[in-house]
């Protein structure tokens, strides 16, 4: 796939994480100072070269960076109240005990009352899985940037590779699982992004802040698994559910433009990754496909796809231009 159509696709997805928030009506609009103050906050830990510093020097900036989203979320939940912008929450005791039986006698198609679809059904279906493929992919490419990224940071210390394929697997087998035994939406996308840009940017703090990547990704999936059992957790953050959408959004949209543009090789990457990404936010990701496979189809004819393990790149001056040096 042509680096200027993965760069397009991550900074349009990017910016349309960003305008999530900051659209009017939105929910900048309702919870401006809460929203302000933690994302603020949660950037200054997450990317302040000056903060990097303090982290290096003081063992508790050490800890508190390791915290990820944490600590800004914890913000939110006392400054949201004292700005009026959210009530206290009302702390519940107990464990919760999640509906597997209602879920599986009347959401499945096991269940009388929904039974199996005809395969008429799925036929009408195919253009909005088409659709939602493209979005997928959009994902699928995020991943393997920060993944990427993440690995520059420990070279020799831990082989993390990725593979795109058997991504789709995975997510394959899982989504078709879930859709017959249990289907929840919320957890079928192919990644969570503001948790794994958490996780790498830990990551590359090296060894002694995390060990290995899927030891950290899981460690963070494990830990919020668990807690939805915890009704003290469960109900001191649901009222902050808006504020803590609204971080994810904001985070997942800082790294993905910047992971964007490092995608872009050359200028012409670039000028064609502005177009992807702007079509993508203003008419979707199908069309935001279609339009980048012309325009590379147009500018780089018979290099659409190139092979730079093999490329020759010293007879090209428009590579050897580029502004990205790797």
């Amino acid at each position: 796939m042509p680096d200027a159509l993965k760069s397009g696709i991550l900074i349009g997805a990017g910016v349309a994480a960003v305008r999530l928030v900051f659209e009017k009506g939105g929910r900048f609009d309702i919870y401006p100072w809460t929203i302000t103050i933690a994302i603020g906050f949660a950037f200054y830990i997450l990317f302040s070269n000056h903060f990097k510093t303090l982290r290096n020097k003081h063992i508790v900036f050490k800890y508190l960076s390791d915290l990820g989203l944490m600590p800004a979320l914890l913000l939110a939940i006392v400054i949201a109240p004292l700005l009026g912008e959210l009530p206290w929450p009302t702390i519940t005791w107990g464990i919760t005990v999640p509906q597997f039986y209602t879920l599986f006698t009347e959401w499945t198609p096991f269940a009388a009352n929904v039974g199996w679809p005809p395969l008429s059904l799925f036929a009408a279906a195919f253009p909005l899985v088409a659709a939602t493929y493209v979005v997928l992919f959009g994902e699928l490419i995020q991943a393997e940037a920060l993944v990427d990224e993440a690995r520059e940071f420990r070279h020799g210390d831990e082989d993390v590779h990725y593979d795109a394929n058997r991504n789709n697997i995975i997510c394959g087998i899982r989504n078709i699982s879930m859709s017959v035994l249990g289907p929840d939406l919320s957890m079928c996308g192919p990644m969570w992004a503001a948790m794994q840009v958490v996780t790498c940017e830990r990551y590359k703090h090296g060894r002694d802040a995390m060990d290995s990547l899927f030891g950290g990704v899981a460690s963070f999936r494990l830990g919020t698994f668990a807690s939805y059992f915890l009704m003290p957790i469960v109900s001191l953050v649901k009222p902050i559910l808006p504020i803590s959408l609204s971080l994810t959004m904001l985070v997942q949209g800082y790294v993905a433009v910047r992971v964007g543009i490092l995608k872009a090789r050359t200028f012409n990457d670039l000028g064609v990754a502005g177009i992807v990404g702007s079509v993508l936010i203003s008419r979707g990701a199908g069309f935001a496909f279609a339009v980048g496979i012309v325009l590379c189809l147009l500018i780089y004819g018979k290099d659409f796809i190139r092979n730079w393990s093999t490329y020759d790149t010293t007879k090209d001056p428009e590579f050897n231009s580029r502004i990205n040096p790797k």
